[in-house]
């Protein structure tokens, strides 16, 4: 085996014929080697044009690769295993499923909502503006929020554990092979349903149990130890384990959370809105109008700006995406975007957010450590009101809302449930809308072109982080004042994306398992 580096042109990456030219040029034979790739991306720098780097192991003709055919997991039976309660079922929580399944325990998922099938019939009510089901929708329900989310599986937190292992189940459950090598993997909100299907039928086939329409209203705490959970489907569920996966949008459950006094904490989050321009501009600005364009996938960016002292940044960009509702109460407008595997909308669309620290919160300080989340509940609650109620969202041209005025029109846009002019800059609050305005024009400098009228801004992005920190101790990953309580996922402030949750999940399951 031998370990190669390629630099290709966009044609020769993506037509199988040139690949195997090259692979034949670079082995010297005749017959083409077999190859396995193992890391690629994009590199839109070279003063050669965009390159394709490929780093690539390569076998001889008559070599069989050493990974080929290797079973990655092992889930075995367990109808019979210690049973571990599990409250929500997204990334968190179901990578903290399958892994204490690995060790032999039994799984008993309580998910507040549906199953994916009858989730897709309220997301299809929703996104055309038909009403909105507050357990069942982008947020609530088999998956999480990432069942419909775009899929993006990078992260730069590798150091809370192996995140290829994380892409190895995802790809053992049916994405495509390419998420275990490209640099920003993305699965797409196509194939993430079924993907998530498979590893419910992994779970179940194994002895795991999953209860849906079973949201936790109630614990039962004695001596600081969990004894149980109450859900008004079940009733009390006598246990003495807990992963407590809820996701960042379970606002009620940070009420009962702090209600039954369990040790909270207020923690930076981010807010902003979501910019939506035309795919084809970013594609010009982004590969400078090359050549091999047309074999090139949707162009992405990641941009970052300092104003006034704040970070301002793009958050989940989508390339060839769409916006969608993504409300969980009726009292707020909240927005997200995703991309197909695909990526072929005419629209790129990003969340463009902002910090918000503990000194913007002082309207909301009797809250103590739900006051990160009362803010967020009161700028939703806006957008709500000027998007004109329902789901139609409050919207303005980018250079309107940069400029401080109120658009007399809007461009074409992915939004289905339908977008309304609204002065943004106005009723988001101040030490938001000053630096996102900034933000874009630093963006702008960066990206030449990105400030433009054919550019929506709609309001608002405010689930990108949770503003509530379930405290936890370092070591054993167990609530600081409840033994047997394992806040986990981006709903208990430890993560942020699939990838980090999912292994936060894996990470609380191997505690559980070492006990």
């Amino acid at each position: 085996m031998r370990i190669l580096d390629f630099s290709l042109s966009p044609q020769e990456a993506a037509d199988p014929g040139l690949w195997q030219q090259v692979l034949r040029r670079a082995a010297q034979t005749a017959e083409t080697p077999c190859a396995r790739i193992l890391r690629e991306s994009i590199d839109a720098r070279s003063r050669q044009g965009v390159r394709i780097l490929r780093t690539v192991a390569v076998f001889a003709p008559d070599e069989q690769d050493p990974a080929a055919g290797q079973e990655p997991f092992r889930y075995q039976d367990v109808h019979a295993g210690r049973p571990v309660v599990v409250v929500g079922s997204g990334p968190a929580g179901l990578f903290a499923s399958l892994r204490l399944i690995e060790h032999g325990l039994r799984p008993v998922i309580l998910e507040r909502g549906k199953e994916v099938g009858e989730r897709k019939k309220d997301i299809a009510t929703l996104s055309r503006g038909l009403g909105l089901n507050a357990e069942s929708n982008y947020c609530f329900g088999w998956g999480g929020a990432g069942t419909f989310s775009d899929g993006k599986l990078f992260t730069r937190s590798s150091k809370r554990g192996d995140t290829g292992r994380i892409l190895a189940r995802f790809h053992f459950h049916g994405a495509d092979e390419k998420i275990l090598y490209q640099a920003h993997p993305h699965i797409g909100s196509d194939k993430l349903p079924d993907i998530v299907r498979h590893m419910y039928a992994t779970i179940t086939g194994c002895g795991g149990e999953v209860i849906f329409g079973a949201k936790v209203t109630d614990l039962r705490i004695a001596d600081g130890k969990i004894q149980g959970v109450f859900t008004e489907k079940t009733g009390w569920i006598t246990t003495d384990t807990v992963v407590w996966a809820t996701g960042h949008s379970a606002h009620d459950t940070y009420d009962m959370l702090h209600r039954k006094g369990l040790a909270l904490a207020c923690k930076p989050f981010a807010m902003g809105v979501r910019v939506e321009h035309p795919q084809d501009l970013i594609d010009e600005i982004q590969y400078h109008r090359d050549p091999g364009m047309a074999w090139l996938p949707a162009a992405t960016y990641a941009l970052t700006a300092q104003a006034g002292g704040r970070g301002v940044y793009s958050f989940c960009m989508c390339p060839g995406g769409f916006m969608v509702a993504a409300a969980s109460s009726p009292e707020g407008q909240v927005v997200n975007g995703m991309s197909s595997s695909r990526r072929h909308t005419p629209y790129a669309n990003a969340g463009i957010i902002t910090e918000v620290r503990e000194e913007d919160l002082k309207d909301f300080a009797a809250e103590g450590p739900l006051a990160g989340l009362r803010y967020q509940q009161a700028v939703e609650h806006l957008a709500m009101l000027n998007g004109g109620g329902g789901q139609t969202a409050p919207a303005a041209r980018l250079t309107d809302f940069v400029a401080g005025r109120l658009s007399g029109s809007l461009p074409e846009n992915s939004y289905m449930p339908g977008l309304i002019p609204s002065p943004l800059h106005f009723w988001l609050p101040e030490e938001v809308s000053v630096r996102l305005r900034e933000g874009f024009r630093e963006f702008d400098r960066k990206m030449h072109g990105f400030l433009t009228r054919e550019a929506v801004v709609v309001g608002v992005e405010s689930r990108s982080s949770s503003p509530v920190r379930i405290l936890r101790e370092a070591d054993s990953l167990q609530h600081v004042q409840v033994s047997g309580l394992y806040p986990c996922g981006e709903g208990a402030g430890y993560a942020g994306g699939i990838t980090s949750s999912a292994m936060d999940g894996v990470n609380v399951a191997d505690r559980i398992a070492a006990i």
